[in-house]
């Protein structure tokens, strides 16, 4: 009976577990999408959920506890000042997995493990300008620096 044992296992030592979501909650938190498999996505969202709401208490005690896991100036940083703000008002919730389909190596099934933030901060951003072409071919200022 499995009382009490909560988590996968994922067929990992404790330590490559360890250093697992380490590293897919760095990762996340430096590109808040990323795609990896369905079980490494839903065990994540308990880690992603912690460091942010560590970054909601946003006193040094929490910093250096989310330090003490992620193991980046940079990324504890990224998660005090930018994401954990966006979170001010939610009790919970902060991640979002989608499912995306399958590996075409060994039809393992994906997700897509983004914060719930990321589709709101991405509509607001405005698409780049796209470049017109010039009627004439840019040929006008070739002729001048010709005839000058």
């Amino acid at each position: 009976m499995r009382h009490l044992n909560q988590g996968r296992k994922l067929n990992r030592t404790s330590s490559h577990r360890k250093a697992l979501f380490r590293n897919l909650v760095l990762s996340l938190i430096e590109h808040e999408r990323i795609k990896t498999t369905d079980a490494k996505a839903k065990e994540l969202r308990r880690y992603a959920d912690r460091m942010v709401t560590l970054g909601k208490r946003g006193d040094i005690p929490a910093r250096r506890l989310a330090f003490a896991f992620m193991q980046s100036r940079d990324a504890v940083k990224k998660l005090f000042d930018e994401i954990a703000p966006r979170f001010k008002d939610r009790a919970g919730g902060y991640t979002r997995v989608v499912k995306f389909g399958v590996r075409r190596g060994d039809a393992a099934p994906l997700s897509i493990i983004e914060f719930t933030g990321a589709a709101e901060k991405a509509a607001t951003k405005k698409p780049p300008k796209k470049k017109v072409a010039r009627r004439d071919g840019g040929r006008e200022q070739s002729q001048r620096v010709a005839a000058g």
